[in-house]
């Protein structure tokens, strides 16, 4: 290859993945002496993501979000792509699987039958309502989906999970970061607003604990808008969003029935209903879970493993991202995670209000 076809391919590999398909085979890929200098970097970066939010109450996947993205220079050292690939792939997918550690089936039927499905109708609307958003907006169905789902499920993890099915080939990486910024946003100022609007309705710890768990998009800060609301909200709270957690498995499983999988090389292998196979573990973590109770300690170091890799790979998502090109999306990228923001508010008030 001469030197000029050389040049023009090393500029067109933005995020490595030339570098890393020509340079590293299955078995160097997983040697630490070519990943961690990335996985170093991005430890660092969730580290201080983490001392932002426990300083300054700030949510922690924004923090992680805006550090990877102020880290995005970093990304064009060819030494630290092993590391950031295995944190977006590995640490995202092992992430989602860990979140099955903390749901089981008992916690979902105390919800409820008329409760649990008001939240199926619940998400189903949301999902509708990020495609409306994305229709107005004039960008793809993809993105629809995407701030849909987020936003119905459980925020930036099932964000990542989406974006796993939907592909790089389908949604830029840096439009589907700002998804990400956009519903991080969101579930902070309704984390801050949504307390007040229940104190303001006079609404019971049952009410306010629907609302908070099924009309804010990230887990904590849902659980953190109940328990500011009063211990009771809090307990609802955490039943109620534990339940749309549990829903990432059917809603995917759904999803990927209507889109289909963007990695034709992943249709040939085993994946019932095209689902990845990360889905399926977390599946089969929340039976296990529910057929045989796990120790308090296994939950505990479940959670922490789980929001840890999930940090690790939203830092990641951002340093791969190029803010000019993020900045161009405009306000009009966050009409569907507000339409669909909007939607889940009103329904799940509507639902509290009338029927509890």
């Amino acid at each position: 290859m001469d030197s000029g076809r050389q040049a023009e391919r090393v500029g067109a590999d933005l995020y490595g993945e030339i570098w890393l398909a020509d340079a590293l085979t299955r078995k160097a890929r997983w040697s630490a002496r070519l990943w961690l200098p990335g996985l170093c970097v991005i430890a660092i970066a969730a580290a201080a993501a983490a001392w932002l939010s426990d300083h300054y109450a700030m949510p922690v996947i924004l923090a992680g979000l805006l550090i990877g993205l102020a880290l995005n220079f970093l990304a064009a050292n060819p030494r630290l792509h092993p590391g950031i690939d295995l944190c977006g792939t590995a640490g995202l997918r092992w992430g989602i699987v860990l979140l099955g550690t903390q749901v089981t089936a008992a916690q979902i039927a105390t919800l409820g039958v008329a409760s649990f499905a008001a939240l199926i109708a619940i998400v189903a609307l949301v999902i509708a309502a990020g495609l409306v958003g994305a229709r107005l907006s004039g960008d793809s169905r993809f993105v629809g989906l995407l701030a849909g789902g987020a936003t119905a499920i459980c925020g930036a993890s099932a964000a990542l999970a989406i974006y796993a099915l939907i592909g790089r080939e389908r949604l830029d990486q840096h439009r589907f970061t700002f998804t990400l910024v956009g519903i991080s946003l969101a579930s902070a100022i309704a984390m801050s607003f949504y307390p007040l609007l229940a104190a303001q309705f006079h609404f019971t710890d049952r009410q306010a604990g629907f609302l908070m768990g099924a009309a804010i998009h990230d887990v904590a800060q849902s659980l953190g808008a109940g328990y500011n609301y009063s211990a009771g909200a809090g307990e609802v709270a955490a039943i109620v969003k534990l339940t749309r957690v549990a829903l990432l498995a059917p809603v995917v499983a759904v999803l990927a029935l209507i889109i289909g999988r963007s990695d034709q090389a992943a249709r040939r292998r085993f994946e019932p209903l095209g689902m990845p196979w990360f889905i399926w573990a977390f599946l089969a973590l929340v039976l296990a879970g529910s057929l045989f109770p796990l120790p308090a300690w296994l939950k505990d170091y479940g959670l922490l493993a789980s929001k840890a890799l999930l940090l690790f790979a939203v830092v990641a998502t951002a340093m791969r991202s190029r803010l000019d090109t993020l900045l161009s999306d405009g306000w009009r990228g966050l009409v569907p995670i507000l339409v669909a923001t909007l939607v889940s508010l009103f329904a799940a008030f509507g639902f509290a209000w009338r029927y509890l």
